[in-house]
C-alpha cells in the first residue's frame, strides 16, 4: 500500500507541471522525438529534457535512442493508476452524497408529517 501511495505521488506531481501536461498531451496523439516535443515549447532543450526525465522516472513516458535521434512514447497503462484513484475517491463521495440526500430527504418528510399534523390540531 506504501508503495501505491508513493507511485500516485509520483505521478502527480509529474503532471502537476504544465509543461509537463503539455508534452503527456502531444504524446498522447503517438510518438515523437525529443526535438518535436521541444519544438512548440518556450525553453531551452535541456530544460526539455529534465522535464522528459521527470515523465520517464515516474512511468509516464518512455524512450528509445535510435542513431541520433531519441523518440519518445506515452504509456498509456500508467495514466490508469491516477484513473483509478480517481475513481476510488468519486464512489467514496457519491455514496457520502447519497446518504446525505437520503438523510435530508427524511428530514424533509418529517417536516411535512409534522406540519400537516399541525395543521389537523389546529382544525
Amino acid at each position: 500500500m506504501v508503495n501505491q501511495v508513493e507511485d500516485i505521488d509520483q505521478l502527480w506531481q509529474a503532471l502537476a507541471d504544465p509543461t509537463r501536461r503539455r508534452i503527456v498531451e502531444r504524446l498522447g496523439r503517438g510518438p515523437a522525438s525529443v526535438t518535436m516535443l521541444a519544438a512548440p515549447l518556450p525553453m531551452s532543450l535541456p530544460a526539455v529534457v529534465q522535464h522528459l526525465q521527470v515523465l520517464e522516472s515516474c512511468g509516464l513516458i518512455a524512450s528509445e535512442k535510435v542513431g541520433r535521434v531519441r523518440t519518445c512514447r506515452l504509456e498509456v497503462e500508467r495514466l490508469d493508476a491516477v484513473q483509478d484513484w480517481i475513481a476510488v475517491r468519486r464512489r467514496t463521495w457519491q455514496r457520502r452524497l447519497d446518504r446525505l440526500g437520503d438523510v435530508l430527504a427524511d428530514e424533509a418528510a418529517s417536516r411535512i408529517a409534522d406540519t400537516s399534523q399541525t395543521e389537523e390540531s389546529t382544525r
